[in-house]
């Protein structure tokens, strides 16, 4: 699946916002320990998500990589000037009251594209979520996509890509280990781990 070609995967932006992204995780001790997976199109999902800096620290990451990824956002947010800088920070209009759902526009965005990194957030929440949502899944398996893991790991202050995985059906066998990858890694609020990575924590 990997390629050693480096322009493989969906890139954006140049030399100077590289080294924005770069700067940024230093200047808060952080730093980028594996380079994006050379996959043309992936569903990324990031966790352990307990804080508002997972996702800052996760977008400079990008920065530094030149990663062009993107998210699904409700439709009317791109009305009347917003949406121009919606669309430059790459978020994608989904229609909510469309027939076929989320699910299925994204899988629509993959099928019209030749690469794409669409990022999701399964655990909906940074407060402790009962239990996932699993469109993510259902995305990368209709679209035939791989999904990649993006962890943030605050005690050693690292951003990774620890696993790209293909869904193979058995939901449950797959999202045990994507629980299992996760629940290795230190979050900023260990007391808002959701349900699931939380369990395996414990039975340590």
């Amino acid at each position: 699946m990997a390629d050693t070609n480096p322009s493989v995967f969906p890139q954006r932006g140049n030399a100077i916002s590289r080294a924005l992204g770069r700067g940024f995780l230093r200047l808060f001790g952080w730093r980028l320990v594996d380079p994006f997976p050379q996959v043309p199109k992936a569903v990324v999902i990031g966790g352990p998500h307990t804080s508002n800096w997972d996702g800052i620290v996760t977008l400079a990451a990008m920065m530094q990589m030149g990663l062009d990824a993107h998210v699904m956002m409700k439709d009317s947010a791109f009305k009347g000037p917003l949406g121009g800088l919606l669309r430059w920070m790459g978020a994608l209009p989904i229609d909510r009251s469309k027939a076929g759902g989320v699910v299925e526009q994204t899988v629509g965005q993959f099928h019209s594209h030749e690469r794409l990194v669409m990022v999701v957030a399964p655990e909906g929440t940074r407060g402790g979520a009962s239990q996932w949502k699993t469109g993510f899944y259902r995305i990368a398996e209709q679209a035939g996509v791989p999904i990649v893991l993006a962890t943030a790991d605050y005690a050693k202050k690292e951003i990774a890509f620890p696993m790209v995985m293909d869904t193979t059906g058995d939901l449950e066998a797959d999202l045990e280990r994507i629980f299992q990858c996760f629940a290795q890694i230190e979050p900023r609020h260990p007391e808002k781990l959701s349900a699931p990575l939380k369990a395996i924590r414990e039975r340590r």
